[in-house]
């Protein structure tokens, strides 16, 4: 019963965040299935879970738990002085204001933080207390939203996943050419700018944790399932537009990002600016390729 109790009440402070379940799932940083199985009483919310979803919802987590609140009645209270509880306060109460949070909430700073420094010195050579050197705050505070090294590792993974989906999803947002926006995709890939680099950085050693850890491996073939699916989707509309030649569809898709990902490590593993080797270079044998292997031909 109390498992269904907990259920209720981040069904709460989800409505009142006024987002999708599976938005939600992005801002606390985890499975939108783990959430979505959690609200159906299938799995238990972690005590860690439990936390970012006070956090970023912005309730105490005794009330979200139930420490504090009569659930069963439908209502929450709150303590007094001597100890009493005092008269009973719908459950919106769970909304109360706390005090600010970094922008988007700890949870959310922790891992763009570790993201950060996963780019700069990579995975292994990142302490706890250097994320929470970088994060203003404690190791204690970190230990609190995610217990283990495996479990913020598996965040780090599952938002970089989300910020790349969303900035492709912004990017192509109302281009209907085909062609357009396999090449919008292209540019997205190319490292050309700091912010392109690092997020590559992170990929890439993420790719050789993916061979060690079941939990990074398993988010590694999920992202690709989805990554391939999207090029492969537009290589399927471009020809069914008349844009590009009959293919295997998704025999293209495989080989375009299989070349996407082994030019970038030779652009991230040479010096800056050797010719040949720049994101530039990079660019023009992606875009060689598609007019190779996908461009239909102009009728003469």
């Amino acid at each position: 019963m109390q498992q269904d109790e907990v259920a209720a009440r981040v069904r709460q402070v989800i409505d009142a965040a006024g987002v999708s379940a599976r938005e939600f799932a992005r801002r606390i940083v985890i499975d939108p299935s783990k959430l979505s199985r959690s609200l159906n009483g299938t799995r238990r919310f972690t005590a860690a879970e439990l936390a970012r979803i006070a956090d970023i919802g912005g309730v105490d987590i005794g009330r979200l738990i139930g420490t504090t609140a009569d659930a069963t009645a439908g209502t929450a209270t709150t303590g007094t002085t001597d100890g009493a509880a005092s008269s009973p306060s719908p459950v919106r109460s769970l909304s109360s204001p706390r005090p600010p949070s970094p922008e988007g909430g700890r949870p959310l700073q922790i891992v763009r933080e570790t993201v950060r420094l996963i780019a700069e010195r990579g995975f292994h050579a990142v302490r706890v207390a250097d994320i929470a050197a970088a994060c203003h705050t404690s190791t204690a505070a970190i230990h609190y939203h995610f217990p283990g090294r495996d479990e913020l590792l598996e965040a780090a993974v599952r938002w970089c996943m989300d910020e790349d989906t969303r900035r492709r999803a912004d990017a192509t947002a109302g281009t209907r050419h085909a062609g357009d926006e396999l090449r919008l995709l292209i540019e997205l890939q190319t490292p050309r700018t700091e912010q392109q680099r690092r997020q590559w950085c992170v990929w890439l050693d993420l790719w050789a944790e993916a061979a060690r850890s079941t939990t990074v491996g398993r988010l590694h073939v999920e992202y690709y399932r989805q990554w391939r699916g999207t090029v492969a989707d537009v290589i399927r509309r471009g020809v069914e537009q008349g844009v590009f030649r009959p293919v295997d569809v998704d025999g293209a898709a495989l080989a375009l990002t299989a070349l996407i990902d082994g030019l970038v490590s030779q652009v991230l593993a040479t010096e800056p600016g050797l010719p040949g080797t720049g994101a530039k270079a990079m660019h023009d044998a992606l875009i060689a390729h598609v007019d190779a292997c996908l461009t239909a031909p102009v009728p003469g």
